[in-house]
């Protein structure tokens, strides 16, 4: 059950407590923009990576972190992930850089894309050893992996800590709500139940995420947050702009009373169990009191021979291993199949009564998309069809 406080004359906190107890605000007020502006030593734009860590640490997704983490924090992260000071946190939130004349003391102004996102004073620099960070993070140092090919070939020379003063969140395609508003839209002692993905979603998505609200472990009126991530993730995922299209489209094709939608500025890993922590923490700061857990969340395979760097239940593990210390439960996905007979059910419940499985491969989908064959309705929602098909 999601915690509440309530002292009167002021409102319920809906959701459960954020990260380290205390829901973090780094944005300054419109009128004292000018001044914390005044005086910076140097513009440092954002690649679209930063820019998502930016407003996260901005409307405190990363809460209790008021700024990039220092060498200490990021060190400890990576070999235990835990902060020094022993607070759970999957991968480590640090800015970088290839200048190797920023120094700390310095303030720097953060854009991106033509605003001024924020004011970054630096308290550290390091020059990071990223194999170390590769082998600790993703459990590979391998190139074939995504995030390992991200900092190795993405992120500059050196890491910087410090502190951050927020100017103005990014104008983007796709709107993403603070922790605060979203916890604002949640029902106050009622469970909400946090569903990550980062794909449109299809029936088989639907019916998981609508079943988890009738897990044994979660309360009778609770509610699923669908959170997508909308920022940059495999090189061959849909366009975040276009997922946005296919969520919106979705939501008013459902109208679900008790589906909650929203959407995040992060940037995915691909690191399997360490970024199932992640996407805990910041769901949790976001009001969630449950987290679905999928099989091989957030795992890639190999660029080159397709293996899969991470066991399809590894995430799952590591995710529930840390939960209760999180204050948060998890909800294990169901694993299930389209039955002629009787529509969706788990894979077990199938094979005991020899049903009819149904099943289309993403790659036979994304065939019939292109050649405009018809998709048959027990896979894919018509509105996020057509938006795919408009691309």
């Amino acid at each position: 059950m999601t915690s509440t406080t309530s002292t009167e004359g002021q409102p319920q906190v809906h959701g459960i407590a954020p990260h380290g107890g205390t829901l973090v605000d780094l944005r300054v007020p419109p009128e004292q923009v000018a001044a914390v502006k005044a005086g910076v030593d140097r513009v440092l734009e954002c690649s679209d990576r930063n820019a998502c860590d930016v407003e996260l640490l901005m409307v405190g997704g990363f809460s209790p972190l008021r700024g990039f983490m220092h060498e200490e924090d990021y060190l400890a992260v990576v070999s235990g992930h835990r902060t020094t000071s022993g607070l759970l946190f999957g991968l480590p939130v640090v800015m970088d850089t290839d200048d190797d004349t920023i120094a700390p003391g310095d303030r720097l102004l953060l854009t991106y894309r033509g605003q001024d996102l924020a004011v970054f004073t630096v308290e550290s620099r390091w020059e990071p050893d990223k194999v170390r960070e590769a082998a600790g993070c993703y459990g590979t140092t391998s190139i074939e992996h995504p995030a390992v090919r991200m900092i190795c070939g993405e992120r500059g020379r050196f890491y910087l800590g410090g502190a951050l003063q927020g100017l103005e969140l990014p104008r983007r395609v796709f709107p993403c709500q603070t922790p605060a508003e979203v916890r604002s839209q949640l029902p106050a002692s009622e469970d909400v139940v946090a569903f990550q993905c980062r794909n449109p979603i299809h029936r088989a998505h639907y019916e998981l995420f609508t079943r988890a609200l009738h897990a044994t472990n979660v309360s009778a009126n609770a509610v699923v947050l669908v959170h997508p991530t909308c920022g940059p993730t495999q090189e061959d995922d849909i366009a975040g702009e276009v997922r946005f299209q296919s969520y919106e489209r979705l939501a008013a094709e459902v109208e679900n009373p008790r589906i909650r939608w929203a959407y995040l500025p992060y940037a995915m890993h691909m690191a399997g169990p360490r970024e199932a922590l992640q996407h805990m923490i910041i769901r949790k700061n976001y009001g969630c009191s449950h987290f679905i857990i999928g099989r091989d969340m957030a795992g890639c395979k190999s660029s080159l021979s397709g293996d899969d760097f991470y066991g399809p239940y590894q995430a799952q593990d590591f995710a529930r291993d840390q939960a209760t210390e999180l204050g948060m439960e998890t909800v294990p996905s169901l694993n299930l199949v389209y039955t002629e007979e009787e529509g969706y059910v788990t894979a077990e419940h199938a094979e005991a009564r020899g049903l009819h499985v149904k099943k289309l491969s993403g790659t036979q989908f994304r065939q019939m998309l292109r050649s405009g064959e018809e998709i048959p309705e027990w896979f894919a929602f018509r509105s996020v069809v057509d938006v795919l098909r408009a691309v």
